[in-house]
């Protein structure tokens, strides 16, 4: 199986040719540029000769995408923030806005917002919140401030990227000015304010909100069904050169090489899929895709992190244990392979990045998939510590990344299509040895095998091997309204059931755990699915998941 990675070669001169060019677009969601971004890359590919297309959705701030509402359609203009004799301007930082902001001036005294009651104060007032600022920016316009300042914590000098995602109606009372500030500059305001100075500023806010605009998605096609699908979203603010110029680029470099490689007795074509984060996916899978032609995704989100950097490990996202499937294991090889260098004392390759293998985790595209049946694995690198920030610029971008993950992405796509069968059947069973036994030296994995077999057979129809067996189940829960499950959608129909979901989603893996649980319902008798989910995950908190069960249930997303 080495031989495949022997004849992987990626261009990484030309993948940050493309980050370059893409990071050029201030890519927000429902703005004219993230169209210009996919038109880019559009052209790149017909330029290689690849088959492609722009397929279209819309933003118009009404529009469900599944279970995700549109944003407004939305361009910026101009805008600045004027504070210590300062002005920042998003000529130079176009962060300096808040994505989906009003237009709208402001100037008069800023005031701290640190627990409830200093609402009480922000009448008149430019507020400044570090936290929740969606929430926030509400509570600011209903509580008479003139104008909405945010930072986030960690951020240091740089101006922190924050989206609104306003929809049409949230524009009734959206009505204020709404920038971000450096948490350098957040913090020289909360001391002067906590030793009883004055801070003033002034805000100008120029942007165009449109009655709607087109959402783009890039498809592209080599060869015939059934295709390994390879996916990267191209939204984000400028540069946001790592997320996710970085992917969007490798993406076009892989669409390349694997048409110079690709042959009529492959057993799989390759389609590659440009997409904004979500929205897009889900856009995607609504209106256009063959779900039933797709084999496995794999996501290119954040490929170009920095280990001297921001410290970051080259993560290989698995997929979940209800949609097992050996795409894992072989992505996890190639990486391996990939990054070797040198020779320790026994003769054995060293590695050169920090890689490692964890089990499913939420927060991009290949969730969608995951969902909808079609096993999904990401390669991303975390953490970012320019991540959704005005310093995610190129100068910061890895080759080495780029190189290790691009090689170990188009290995694995080599080998899926052509490995001979004999030994894609030992590698299989070789994965999945590994994969149970890992879960097995800390909990049962009783349920675990069962669903492993289930995602070898899956494995076995596509690659014509003999492996695994397909057990049938009772299936517990039916999920009528598939897609991502969030806060700010259940907000949408219910203000107090957003509440309590939102206190579970505090913690982070809890968003994970729930979803999981949700494609294991599907598969699974209820005692059954909890049990896998333990096993996969180790501890859970069964009380709070089964109280948002009933959330769902009541505001039909489900049936049990």
């Amino acid at each position: 199986m080495k031989e495949f990675l022997e004849e992987s070669r990626i261009n990484v001169d030309e993948i940050l040719r493309h980050i370059m060019n893409i990071s050029q677009f201030h890519r927000i969601q429902g703005s004219k540029e993230i169209v210009d971004a996919a038109k880019y890359i559009l052209e790149e590919l017909k330029k290689a000769g690849i088959d492609a297309q722009l397929l279209k959705d819309v933003y118009d701030g009404e529009t469900w995408h599944l279970t995700l509402k549109s944003p407004i359609g939305w361009d910026l203009i101009y805008g600045e923030i004027e504070i210590f004799g300062k002005k920042f301007t998003t000529e130079e930082i176009p962060l300096v806005v808040m994505a989906h902001s009003p237009s709208g001036e402001a100037e008069g005294e800023m005031v701290y917002i640190e627990r409830e009651d200093d609402w009480e104060k922000a009448e008149g007032k430019i507020v400044l919140v570090g936290k929740k600022w969606k929430d926030n920016y509400k509570k600011a316009n209903k509580s008479g401030a003139i104008g909405f300042v945010a930072y986030r914590k960690g951020t240091g000098k740089a101006f922190p990227y924050m989206g609104l995602f306003l929809s049409r109606k949230d524009l009734e009372w959206a009505k204020i000015p709404a920038v971000a500030v450096s948490e350098e500059i957040a913090n020289k305001i909360i001391s002067k304010l906590k030793k009883g100075e004055s801070v003033k500023a002034k805000i100008r806010v120029q942007t165009e909100i449109r009655d709607k605009q087109i959402l783009p998605m890039v498809y592209a096609k080599i060869g015939k069904p059934p295709y390994i699908l390879f996916t990267a979203h191209i939204c984000h603010p400028k540069p946001g050169a790592n997320d996710n110029a970085s992917g969007s680029a490798m993406l076009i470099e892989l669409a390349k090489a694997l048409k110079e490689k690709h042959s009529e007795d492959f057993r799989f074509g390759f389609a590659f899929l440009w997409i904004p984060e979500y929205h897009g996916t889900q856009a995607f899978i609504e209106k256009f895709a063959e779900l039933e032609n797709y084999y496995a995704v794999i996501n290119l989100d954040m490929v170009g992190g920095s280990e001297d950097r921001s410290n970051s490990t080259i993560m290989i996202v698995r997929t979940p244990l209800s949609r097992f499937s050996i795409v894992s294991g072989l992505l996890e090889y190639y990486l391996n392979l990939a990054n070797s260098q040198g020779e320790s004392f026994g003769g054995e390759g060293m590695p050169k990045l920090k890689v490692k293998s964890y089990s499913y985790q939420m927060g991009s595209d290949h969730d969608i998939f995951n969902f909808f049946g079609v096993p999904g694995v990401m390669p991303i690198t975390w953490p970012d510590k320019f991540y959704h920030s005005s310093e995610d610029s190129i100068e910061k971008i890895s080759k080495d990344s780029l190189e290790v993950i691009g090689k170990a992405v188009l290995a694995t796509a080599l080998a899926l299509a052509k490995a001979e069968k004999e030994k894609l059947q030992r590698f299989a069973r070789g994965y999945a040895m590994k994969y149970l036994g890992e879960l097995g030296m800390d909990r049962e994995i009783e349920v675990a095998e069962k669903l492993v077999m289930r995602g070898l057979a899956r494995d076995g129809k596509f690659l014509g091997i003999d492996i695994g067996h397909d057990l049938e189940f009772k299936a517990w829960i039916k999920w009528k309204r598939k897609g991502l499950v969030s806060v700010r959608t259940i907000r949408e129909f219910e203000e107090k059931a957003a509440k309590e979901l939102e206190e579970f989603m505090e913690d982070k893996k809890f968003s994970i755990h729930l979803h999981e649980l949700l494609m294991l319902g599907e598969i699974l008798p209820e005692e059954e699915a909890f049990k896998a989910l333990e096993e996969e995950f180790g501890k859970i908190d069964r009380e709070k998941l089964n109280k948002a069960l009933e959330i769902l249930k009541k505001l039909g997303f489900i049936e049990c």
